[in-house]
């Protein structure tokens, strides 16, 4: 950092994000195209916060840093309400779209890494700087790239692997922002993937313990026991985590918090016969809101974007061709073997934001088309589980393979 740097701490930088997510509302109200093509309102205001930094830093300002401890911890309250939101019959019932996802993703990761690959050996450079441009630094996000870059930097010769890898996931993050509310709003009014009205009788809103909840107050004794329910989940992750670490299972901590809010949601309120589960209840769908709405605004607003300045032609090609790879594999693929119908088009918002980025911008794109056109459940519930957890597990496979050719 320069010397005149600007550090904000947790209390500042945590305020700062609650500001700039209602400037993403007002940005949204104001500027039609933004709110007609589902961006999230974290979205236009994170990256408006982003580029008066990147101005700041331009005009010899030096760098505005914000702490990012309480988004850290969001993280965890966002995928947790999953976990305890999801009904073992509704992953039951998951299972075969469930499946099908999985093999999609699995395929489109090896196509994600292909193109970089064959990008860069158009170049002239390392197969290793090809998966920068693809699985490493997209569907893994900055920290698979930081984790893999010192070992692309000393074992196969791409020098400033971990800078290189975080501007690209940076400008990933961007384009997965951007990219999944245009695709889904394509495939709802060009495809005709209307949602049907009466779908609420079998599948609840997000956020509903019961259908006749649907106009439920939220109460400070909800709130504080959905709370509780969250904290105890998170402590049950945090315990597992630590076991699981112990026995070579690397597993993202989120991941593990998500699992253990699925296991306690059904089998508690069973076993206890406790009548005020907090599983899909307003109290609960406001805390998962206010997380995912912070985190994400946390995470645009924080984006160094003088970091991209150093991204060099050939990573800037394969990251055009990836876009149009996402738009493409989600329009021609994904939607027609994922039915073709509502669901299908929410996850293909949801899709870009993974592919390109990482699986709250994901969320929050699934959201912001959500609020425009209703429910889609199923979309919710399967994403974060191939996106959270499979796909961890199949990108350190997937580059080790590409890296023994």
């Amino acid at each position: 950092m320069t010397a005149n740097s600007i550090v904000l701490g947790d209390f500042a930088s945590f305020n700062i994000a609650i500001l700039v997510y209602f400037a993403g509302v007002r940005l949204n109200r104001d500027i039609a195209v933004l709110n007609r093509y589902n961006i999230p309102e974290p979205v236009s205001g994170g990256l408006l916060v982003a580029l008066g930094v990147l101005a700041l830093y331009l005009l010899g300002y030096g760098e505005v840093t914000f702490s990012l401890a309480a988004r850290d911890f969001l993280l965890l309250y966002f995928f947790t309400s999953i976990g305890l939101n999801a009904r073992l019959a509704d992953l039951l019932r998951g299972g075969t779209p469930l499946l099908i996802l999985l093999a999609l993703t699995i395929g489109y990761m090896c196509l994600q890494n292909g193109v970089g690959v064959a990008v860069a050996a158009a170049f002239g450079l390392p197969a290793a700087y090809g998966l920068i441009g693809g699985t490493v630094s997209l569907i893994g996000g900055h920290g698979t790239a930081i984790a893999w870059g010192p070992t692309f930097a000393d074992s196969y010769g791409v020098a400033g692997a971990v800078e290189l890898g975080a501007a690209t996931a940076t400008l990933g993050l961007i384009a997965a922002s951007v990219l999944g509310g245009p695709v889904a709003q394509y495939l709802i009014k060009a495809k005709d993937a209307t949602r049907d009205p009466d779908s609420d009788a079998v599948i609840p809103t997000i956020g509903l313990k019961r259908e006749e909840e649907a106009s439920a107050s939220v109460t400070h004794t909800g709130l504080m026991r959905a709370i509780l329910v969250l904290n105890l989940t998170i402590a049950l992750g945090v315990a597992l985590k630590e076991v699981l670490d112990e026995t070579g299972v690397d597993l993202p901590l989120f991941v593990v918090c998500l699992f253990c809010g699925i296991l306690l949601s059904n089998t508690v309120p069973v076993l206890l016969k406790l009548p005020n589960w907090p599983a899909r209840t307003r109290s609960l769908a406001v805390i998962s809101d206010l997380a995912l709405g912070v985190f994400l605004s946390m995470s645009l607003m924080s984006l160094q974007l003088w970091t991209i300045a150093g991204l060099a032609g050939p990573m800037l090609v394969i990251l055009a061709l990836q876009v149009v790879l996402a738009g493409t594999f989600i329009v021609f693929v994904l939607f027609p073997l994922m039915g073709r119908d509502y669901e299908a088009a929410v996850l293909g918002a949801g899709y870009a934001g993974f592919a390109l980025g990482a699986t709250p911008t994901a969320i929050a794109n699934m959201t912001a088309v959500t609020k425009h056109y209703g429910a889609a459940t199923k979309a919710f519930l399967i994403l974060p589980l191939v996106s959270a957890f499979f796909v961890d597990l199949a990108n350190a496979l997937i580059i080790r393979l590409f890296l023994s050719f």
